[in-house]
């Protein structure tokens, strides 16, 4: 007798008719004490298990309940009806966790309609949700497909720091580690923390980005990334974002901006291809979602794609290349600049893009996704590389349709001199980050990175509207529950 999971089964279909099989999973619906309908996550399907009531003990029938978990050996037959191909005739059942219904009644397991903000409040058990376990079920395979994509590059997978002393983005906005007693701080004699006692010797904290470390790797293996949560120490309580997040960070000896914009592009559309080809039934289910959500916007809120289209959009669609000044001529002149339209105006040269303008920039003017470049140097990194003109930095930002900015890299800083005047405006200690500047004293080369956060692209895959939603376990202002 063989095990199979609920997706293998249901692939074999009528191949394995008349065979006797085993299965495993939990209860979503148990009709007229004949029908159960049962779930293993494998896929969003459920396989309808036919249960003969005067085969079965009275007792082990009141067990089968939604929630409860089971172990169904049966023989597979052809289902006699509407919507599923086979089914299991079950010959034996044993239940191996109870759920009492009047519990479960206060749960999400009840299989009703519940808001996300209730699923969030049960995050723990909303996996077992067809919506959470189709988002997960494309999550891993976005997670999966990105290392794929890295290795048959020949990329070398690298695991930077979470504990870190530099903070790479400049922002001040990241999270203390420390093993002190908090209320026995030890201080210096002008009253101030002294973090010479801590345990790292220094005031350390959680990475925003294993960016820097990751430079220092490919400036002896060429072509890397990193793959591992990042933090941020930001008070805000918006759809997109999180406290805690996954990137994905290359860096690439040798690669010009042109080179990282290919690359970025390749990327992204290697990894929705990959979502598409082997995730279609959690697509699909999540595409008719996303249409019944836009179908309840106001008109002029509602998006002019379909999920599917979308991804299409992206994948079907060469990036246009637009220089940030080009933009701004661009934003400047629009109808929504123009008329007020726009929360944030473009009044000229050297603001900060919004989402909105963004958004304008992809779905409005362009109808394709937009990778924008030379951005003002005052308002990027220190890291980046200073263009010939003495202004604008070798910065791109990626831009998708209801998203925005998806990734953000540009050509790193070679040149020692230019960096150390770039480090100089920023007000950051040369010594704190000697070594990152012994990468440029050593065997410097032109080279070029970008990062994405993961969750922006499980955001953009499966259609979800909050961050919140597209994460295991969301850690947010006042929220680190589960």
């Amino acid at each position: 007798m063989q095990s199979y999971s609920i997706k293998t089964l249901l692939e074999k279909g009528k191949e394995v008719a008349l065979q006797e099989v085993s299965i495993h999973g939990w209860v979503r619906s148990f009709r007229s004490n004949r029908f159960i309908a049962l779930n293993d996550g494998s896929c969003l399907k459920t396989i309808q298990v036919v249960v003969d009531f005067d085969k079965f003990d009275e007792e082990l029938i009141q067990q089968i309940t939604t929630a409860a978990s089971l172990q169904v050996v049966g023989e597979v037959v052809e289902s006699q009806g509407k919507g599923q191909e086979i089914e299991i005739v079950a010959k034996d059942i044993k239940v191996l966790g109870v759920a009492a219904s009047e519990e479960v009644q206060g749960t999400i397991l009840q299989p009703k309609a519940h808001s996300l903000e209730k699923l969030r409040e049960q995050a723990h058990l909303r996996f077992r949700t067809n919506l959470f376990g189709a988002v997960m079920r494309v999550r891993n395979a976005l997670m999966f497909a990105i290392h794929q994509y890295f290795n048959e590059l020949d990329f070398v997978y690298i695991n930077t720091p979470i504990i870190t002393g530099s903070d790479a983005e400049g922002a001040g906005e990241m999270f203390h580690v420390t093993n002190f007693d908090l209320d026995n701080l030890p201080r210096t004699e002008d009253g101030k923390v002294d973090y010479s006692q801590d345990f790292f010797g220094k005031a350390t904290n959680l990475t925003v980005s294993g960016q820097l470390e990751g430079e220092a790797a490919a400036m002896g293996l060429g072509k890397i990334y990193t793959f591992g949560p990042t933090f941020r120490a930001e008070n805000s309580n918006t759809s997109r974002h999180l406290a805690e997040f996954w990137m994905i960070e290359p860096e690439m000896a040798f690669y010009n901006l042109d080179q990282n914009m290919d690359l970025a592009e390749d990327f992204l559309k290697y990894v929705i291809q990959y979502a598409k080809d082997k995730c279609p039934d959690d697509l699909a289910f999540l595409a008719e979602r996303y249409a019944k959500e836009q179908s309840q916007k106001p008109a002029d809120e509602r998006s002019e794609l379909g999920l599917m289209d979308r991804l299409d959009y992206v994948l079907n669609n060469r990036f246009i290349r637009l220089s940030y000044t080009e933009a701004i001529d661009i934003l400047k002149n629009s109808k929504p600049n123009k008329k007020g339209k726009f929360k944030y105006p473009v009044d000229g040269w050297g603001v900060d893009l919004q989402s909105e303008h963004e958004r304008y920039l992809v779905e409005k003017h362009f109808k394709t996704p937009v990778i924008l470049f030379d951005y003002p140097q005052e308002i990027k990194a220190f890291y980046m590389r200073l263009n010939e003109d003495g202004k604008t930095v070798r910065a791109m930002d990626v831009l998708f349709p209801g998203i925005g900015e998806i990734i953000g890299g540009s050509q790193r800083e070679e040149r020692l001199d230019v960096l150390d005047e770039r480090i100089k405006q920023f007000g950051i200690d040369q010594e704190e980050i000697w070594w990152y500047r012994d990468t440029r004293r050593f065997g410097t080369v032109p080279h070029s990175g970008f990062g994405l956060g993961l969750e922006r692209l499980v955001l953009f895959v499966t259609g979800m509207g909050n961050i919140r939603d597209v994460i295991p376990f969301p850690r947010t202002p006042n929220n680190a529950e589960f």
